[in-house]
């Protein structure tokens, strides 16, 4: 696992600043802290910072082919690259290292661009051909991988993994996109292609671009996911061949020549994770887990129930309010905004395993695959009343009902009517991207100043939605709002989330649930096996049934929180005032005074639940005040 940046002059071939690569490096060093190395040539320099993991001793980079005319910068991991050095020494190619790094060099000899489509792993990276005068970048087709870019004004293309790097170019703008700030207020994340700052993006999931004298070519999507059946009925079938599938993907990610291990956070992905390992491994696993003091947020008991059947060297580490520190950490570890308040127990839990292991494997994407989602339930529910009642009456009766219905955020969800009145009448996808978001529109959209809300124009969030729902290869209700989240919520919350707060420790992590084969295979698995009646991920945990204990298998989705309600009123009440009632979030002119105090006084008083708007209004506030 490594950082990579480079500069690409695109109309002429003048020298570029030793010192500004090296600032932007130093910036991702973190990343990279085994060794950092540079490649200048006239109007070119790349950038590269490693983190030793395969070919500890020969894979530095940058690295070359042959006679030295391609050279490429990479991050992440190749896992199918043992079969591809097979087949490229075959076509007549030489390999002088054991790293998967030198394959992409060769498979960009032998392929082209459509290399990427034979690499099976998690990647970032970019290649430069002297010979075509060409640089060549491609991320991996989940996003587990970052990628930045951008362009300056004469035509100078920067790169880089994260945006920190980006930010190091003296040349660089910093002016917020206000569009961006809409979507990471509705969502809590600012979703692919854009960033935070105007004309910085990244490098969407399963996109490649070439860049050359110049050109300003647009990003390609190579892949996507296809929700096509694949005509297996026999359900005991599907459920051995799940589980094969799921230990080759496991397997093929432990190849490593540093120590590593797994989360388990005692659930069902992470458990079933760790059930692999343990068969695929002869010596016990490493296992890191973190505790909290709250019991509906601990999920601790389960996990070492995983421990002690599988004989894991288990480790537990207990998180408890963290102060101002880590606080304002987060905002420099994820560079944007981030509203994800699971940041915190990802942050420690990486922190407990880097003193063990240098590469984890974690469960991440079994939700969003096999259905998991509480949302997913309600979802279909709702779609199967407004399948039966049509829009001219659902609109206006669910609509008033809604309107009339108390908010009763204390109460059993079961009596929270008033928000299944007012999904139900509305149309599918806004019903889905109100369910998902942090800050709801009736609650963020009052919040906005008049100048913004100027500068808005007519864009809000959801048109992210209706952009992906255009393009979706699905007309099936489940199978939509899974590709949605693939879309949206996978590459720009949760594999960022991971990613950051593991590469802020030089941690690399591994996710064999998103293999793209296991994915594409899974897509094509009915929904009817997916989500059975209130019974998410039905076919995932029927098949590990002889692997996971059903305890686990089959108790109530708890998810991986904190307490933050109950924080926000107590430990953290005083920086939430300090934070919302002065200071960078009233001098930005993004909002209005009077309504983010209504906003804190609602939430302290007991009367509302706005934690999850108030804690991103606290991670928007530490940007504004932090950024570089």
């Amino acid at each position: 696992m490594c950082g990579i940046c480079g500069i690409f002059d695109t109309r002429s071939g003048s020298s570029i600043e030793r010192e500004t690569l090296l600032a932007m490096s130093r910036r991702i060093v973190h990343r990279g802290p085994d060794d950092g190395r540079e490649h200048f040539e006239p109007g070119v320099a790349l950038g590269h910072r490693r983190l030793a993991i395969i070919d500890v001793t020969s894979g530095q980079q940058p690295l070359t082919n042959e006679d030295g005319s391609v050279i490429v910068v990479y991050n992440g991991e190749i896992y199918n690259f043992q079969d591809l050095v097979g087949e490229l020494v075959a076509a007549g190619h030489t390999f002088r290292t054991h790293c998967d790094t030198e394959v992409i060099v060769h498979a960009w000899e032998q392929w082209g661009p459509r290399c990427v489509e034979r690499f099976n792993g998690m990647f970032a990276f970019a290649l430069w051909d002297r010979n075509k005068q060409t640089l060549f970048l491609a991320r991996d087709r989940l996003g587990e991988k970052p990628l930045y870019y951008t362009w300056l004004d004469d035509d100078t293309f920067l790169f880089a993994s994260e945006l920190k790097a980006i930010l190091a170019h003296p040349r660089v703008r910093r002016e917020m996109d206000p569009t961006a700030m809409e979507d990471y207020l509705a969502l809590g994340y600012v979703p692919d292609p854009k960033s935070i700052y105007k004309g910085i993006f990244k490098l969407s999931p399963a996109h490649r671009l070439t860049v050359t004298r110049g050109s300003r070519a647009r990003p390609e999507c190579y892949w996507d996911v296809r929700f096509n059946g694949h005509g297996v009925a026999d359900e005991s079938a599907l459920r051995d061949e799940l589980t094969s599938r799921l230990k080759e993907a496991v397997r093929i990610r432990l190849m490593s020549e540093v120590p590593l291990g797994a989360f388990l956070s005692g659930g069902v992905d992470s458990s079933a994770i760790v059930a692999m390992m343990a068969q695929l491994s002869a010596d016990p696993v490493n296992t890191c887990s973190i505790s909290f003091g709250d019991p509906k947020f601990n999920e601790s008991q389960y996990a070492q129930m995983i421990a002690d059947r599988y004989h894991t060297h288990h480790h537990v580490d207990q998180v408890e309010t963290d102060g101002l520190e880590l606080l304002d950490n987060l905002v420099g570890v994820y560079d944007e905004p981030f509203a994800d308040s699971s940041a915190i127990p990802t942050y420690r839990v990486c922190q407990l395993a880097r003193r063990r292991v240098t590469v984890v494997l974690s469960g991440d994407g079994g939700d969003e695959t096999f259905a998991g989602y509480r949302r997913y339930k309600w979802h279909m529910h709702e779609e199967s009343v407004r399948h039966k009642v049509p829009a001219w009456f659902r609109e206006p009766v669910f609509g008033a009902l809604g309107a009339a219905y108390p908010k009763l955020d204390w109460a059993p969800k079961v009596l929270r009517a008033k928000s299944t009145f007012q999904a139900l009448a509305r149309n599918s996808m806004e019903a889905y991207f109100h369910s998902v978001s942090f800050t709801p529109d009736h609650v963020r959209l009052p919040l906005y100043s008049d100048s913004f809300l100027s500068q808005l124009g007519e864009y809000r969030a959801f048109n992210t939605f209706e952009r992906h729902r255009a393009n979706a290869p699905t007309d099936d209700d489940l199978s939509l709002i899974q590709y949605l989240d693939f879309k949206t919520y996978l590459p720009g919350d949760i594999l960022v989330k991971v990613d950051r707060a593991s590469m802020a420790h030089s941690l690399e992590v591994r996710v064999p649930i998103l293999d793209h084969t296991f994915i594409e295979w899974a897509a094509g698995i009915s929904s009817g096996l997916k989500l059975r009646g209130a019974e998410g991920k039905y076919l995932f945990k029927k098949s590990l049934e002889p692997y996971v204990p059903e305890e686990i298998l089959y108790r109530p989705k708890m998810g991986f929180g904190i307490p933050l309600a109950a924080w926000l009123r107590g430990p953290l009440r005083q920086r939430v005032q300090d934070a919302i009632g002065k200071g960078a979030l009233r001098e930005s002119g993004y909002f209005e005074p009077r309504k983010l105090d209504q906003l804190v006084d609602q939430h302290l008083s007991g009367r509302r639940d706005h934690s999850a708007s108030l804690w991103a209004l606290l991670m928007l506030e530490g940007f504004m005040r932090l950024r570089y």
